[in-house]
């Protein structure tokens, strides 16, 4: 395995691998287990319906016998938020999940800046936020590292699906 990661906005020939990811986070993080459907309604969605968001996928990059490797290792949703009182809007990273075997390798890092780099190019964008769970202390030290700072604020819902 390459430590070299690429970003690239993902297509809809990422569909499967990102619902691989989301049935993954979902048991690790909360130990759920998503309808399968209605995850791939969701995710599909997304690239149907540009206006509620995009994903990135991170990809290896060249294996270490030279040939092209290019799997996707790791992946996260944008999805926007506007903000009346800056006039613009702020970009929510979400479903977050890299492949446990490049974990602590860059790549969380590698889409963080990436997501960085293109929301700092464009005027009407205002930040990006995060939601973490409380007990997930790696992911929040790993945020807090990157220059993220935990918020004044708490998050309700009401959940209607899950």
């Amino acid at each position: 395995m390459s430590n070299e990661i690429r970003i690239r906005e993902a297509t809809t020939s990422d569909i499967d691998r990102i619902a691989e990811f989301q049935q993954a986070l979902a048991q690790e993080s909360e130990g759920k287990t998503l309808n399968p459907g209605l995850l791939l309604q969701g995710i599909q969605e997304i690239f149907q319906a540009q206006g509620k968001g995009f994903y990135l996928v991170a990809e290896s990059g060249v294996a270490e016998s030279g040939n092209a490797d290019n799997q996707v290792v790791g992946s996260l949703l944008i999805t926007y938020e506007w903000s009346d009182w800056r006039n613009a809007t702020f970009w929510w990273i979400q479903s977050v999940y890299v492949d446990s075997q490049w974990r602590r390798r860059g790549v969380y890092r590698a889409l963080h800046n990436y997501v960085l780099g293109i929301a700092r190019a464009r005027d009407d964008i205002c930040g990006i936020r995060l939601y973490v769970e409380r007990n997930n202390t790696v992911a929040q030290q790993t945020y807090a590292d990157l220059g993220m700072s935990q918020s004044h604020y708490d998050l309700y819902e009401i959940d209607f699906v899950l």
